[in-house]
């Protein structure tokens, strides 16, 4: 049964916005809830540079990171639905530098000790099952990665070079057998890259930001959104993606990426796993195309295909040793993001089948479509694992569903 949002119980979301700011956990945020196609509330507060007494409003450009990841996918899909490719093919036939991988032995103390494994398929990595990691997971291909920055960072020379860099790595697991947050979807837009014959930036523009309207989104901040792009801030020591042993600094608010310095103000590195910056409507623009089963981008049926769970139960159950932007318990992995599966184990209120994913900057969004519902979250702190807000907002909206 659909339920209605209860304009009093959603004042509750300001006040906790409000304390957030209050107490310099965030700088700013920005919070936006659509029922039915309308909007049903927005609220903001703080500011999007300390420094600037800038207000942190619903023009404000975020770094969305992950977030991107849904993004890549659902243009993946749409070359699944042209007949381009399909998503047991190996990466090999699009990215020959993968042809022959090995993967690290289990219990590996060094990174020749490796075997033979099949080569992941596009499907894998959609869905962190490949064997491929990110530099702040804990293990040796995460250090090897770290070693050589492969994080796909906006100035990290090209798509192309960072995978092929990739490339001479091993694998953490043989593909299928493990799930681990990855450069996967990184990796696959290289493939989208190699099967368009023309750069993500511009199948992005083409084939998403143009039909839905997201004028305000890209890999690089618009030239005219840049005095309204926000500084992004740690509560850390040191680095800001530190998500293991990470020693809280004396400033909650230590900027590390400034607005007027930053590499997104001119990315030559495509990241389709975090690359994208850009505003809260025109991220909304997206999770509504979702929610309304693909917003002509893609047919309802697939995308019901790409928010059903993919995995054979929940991603703890496939023994993770990643960080994620979600709880693992009751939380399944469709096509570039959650699925709650059982809300009761992921211990926080949801609809069964609400799709959502975060960034790195602590930005959220979830689509319910039980509801109605789609909710966008934006602020900018890293990492995103420093404060509970995501399960405290979707706590927040639930209990305005009367």
């Amino acid at each position: 049964m659909t339920l209605e949002l209860d304009p009093d119980h959603l004042k509750r979301i300001g006040a906790w916005a409000d304390r957030y700011v209050a107490q310099r956990k965030f700088a700013g945020l920005s919070v936006l809830i659509q029922q039915r196609g309308k909007e049903a509330y927005f609220h903001s507060a703080g500011v999007r540079d300390v420094t600037k007494d800038a207000p942190f409003d619903r023009g404000t450009v975020a770094r969305i990171y992950s977030m991107t990841k849904p993004v890549t996918s659902l243009v993946l899909m749409m070359l699944v639905e042209e007949g381009e490719l399909h998503l047991d093919a190996p990466l090999s036939r699009f990215l020959p530098d993968f042809d022959s991988p090995c993967a690290l032995v289990p219990g590996a103390k060094h990174l020749d000790q490796v075997e033979l494994v099949a080569v992941p398929t596009l499907h894998q990595l959609l869905t962190h099952q490949s064997g491929f990691s990110y530099p702040f997971n804990p293990g040796l291909l995460p250090q090897a990665m770290a070693a050589q920055d492969l994080l796909f960072k906006p100035n990290a020379s090209t798509l192309a070079d960072q995978c092929a860099a990739l490339a001479q790595l091993p694998l953490a697991f043989a593909p299928g057998t493990r799930w681990e947050y990855s450069v996967g979807i990184d990796v696959i837009a290289r493939v989208i890259e190699v099967v368009t014959g023309k750069p993500l930036d511009q199948v992005f523009q083409e084939r998403v930001f143009d039909p839905l309207g997201m004028t305000e989104t890209g890999f690089s901040v618009p030239a005219h959104a840049r005095g309204r792009f926000a500084a992004l801030y740690t509560p850390l020591a040191g680095d800001a993606m530190a998500l293991v042993g990470g020693a809280t600094g004396a400033d909650t608010l230590r900027p590390v990426d400034s607005a007027d310095a930053s590499p997104f103000l001119d990315a030559t590195c495509f990241s389709g796993g975090g690359g994208l910056v850009g505003t809260l409507d025109d991220y909304m623009r997206f999770a509504e195309c979702l929610r309304i089963g693909g917003g002509g981008l893609v047919s309802p049926a697939t995308a019901d295909f790409m928010m059903s769970n993919h995995l054979s139960g929940d991603i703890a159950s496939l023994g993770p040793a990643s960080f994620a932007e979600q709880p693992m318990e009751g939380i399944g992995f469709g096509i570039g993001g959650a699925v709650v599966i059982n809300p009761a184990r992921s211990r926080v209120p949801s609809s069964l089948g609400d799709f959502s994913w975060g960034g790195m900057a602590s930005t959220f969004f979830w689509v319910d479509r039980v509801h109605d519902l789609s909710v966008v979250f934006f602020t900018q702190l890293s990492p995103s694992s420093s404060y509970p807000a995501r399960a405290e907002l979707k706590a927040l909206v639930h209990g305005a569903l009367m």
